[in-house]
């Protein structure tokens, strides 16, 4: 009995802005041996045609079926519901892009679609953690790239440590213009934050924004950041294992990071290479999707007039 790898066979990337995308997801589409059948958004239309023009061209040369890459020439909305109601043709469907696009894809879908939702992210400085590293950690996770879906939203505070601790980060996190959003408990350490809001625990915000809660337990963290995350990628700074252990198995996210910036969920990061994407699904894959996760596997049997009885 063999266990083997198989391509999933058409798959329907759907995306937005980036062209880098069309050739991204034909290349690794490619090399898992499925065909894919592309759909930019209307902001890089040019681009992704002259990407797609020159992947089938070079493709067709050595021996590429002429339709293993295509790419929608309409940027079109209704196109997207054709795309994802055509049973038997189509396999699976990947949407990138904001939460509306991947609602509206996942309601109309017919055909299986892997989710790439978005990401609110949350650091934990737990009552243990060392400070000095944690403000490191939140000044990464909020400001190296704050536009993309593993930077930090929330930073969920021990209130042990919320004394020393928050005037620190609030200090460097202010030299990079970042705007603090705290709960009471949190502008009774620093006044001049803005008052939170209960949509704030909620909010993607891909800008330099954060919202910032103290909380009394690593419980109570792994609670709001259940209630409240995206279950994509999410953090704790501490120097206790048993604090370690509880968060990690009890975050219901598809990366969980001890004592490091929420900003490594990626597939080159990992070791993957280029990606399709991030899945915040559980079924079939989850996290930074490479080559592995667009495949899908069968079993093979040999046998010698084996019969069941």
């Amino acid at each position: 009995i063999n266990k083997v790898r198989v391509p999933i066979g058409v798959i329907c990337i759907i995306y937005e802005s980036r062209p880098n995308v069309t050739a991204d997801a034909a290349a690794l589409c490619f090399k898992t041996s499925n065909a894919v059948i592309l759909r930019g958004g209307s902001e890089a239309i040019h681009s992704n045609r002259a990407i797609a023009g020159a992947l089938q061209a070079g493709g067709e040369k050595k021996g590429l079926p002429a339709n293993a890459i295509q790419l929608v020439p309409t940027t079109d909305r209704e196109a997207v519901r054709e795309l994802v109601q055509l049973e038997g043709l189509v396999d699976l469907a990947i949407p990138r892009g904001g939460e509306s696009l991947i609602r509206a894809v996942t309601e109309q879908a017919r055909i299986p679609v892997i989710k790439h939702y978005k990401g609110v992210c949350h650091t934990y400085v737990d009552e243990t953690g060392d400070l000095e590293k944690a403000v490191a950690i939140c000044e990464n996770a909020k400001c190296q790239r704050p536009g993309v879906c593993n930077a930090m939203e929330t930073l969920l505070v021990h209130e042990a440590v919320a004394s020393a601790f928050l005037p620190m980060v609030a200090a460097e996190l202010r030299k990079q213009r970042v705007e603090l959003r705290g709960c009471e408990k949190s502008r009774a350490v620093v006044p001049d934050m803005t008052p939170a809001t209960e949509d704030d625990w909620y909010a993607e915000y891909l800008d330099m924004i954060l919202a910032v809660k103290i909380v009394g337990s690593v419980e109570e963290a792994i609670d709001h950041i259940n209630k409240y995350g995206s279950h994509h990628s999410d953090a704790i700074v501490t120097a206790n294992d048993k604090a370690a252990k509880s968060f990690t198995q009890e975050v219901d996210s598809a990366t969980v990071y001890v004592n490091a910036s929420t900003r490594f969920t990626d597939g080159g990061e990992f070791g993957m290479g280029a990606e399709i994407g991030i899945s915040t699904d559980k079924l079939h894959a989850r996290g930074p999707m490479g080559l592995e996760e667009l495949t899908t596997y069968k079993y093979i049997i040999k046998g010698d007039g084996q019969i069941r009885k």
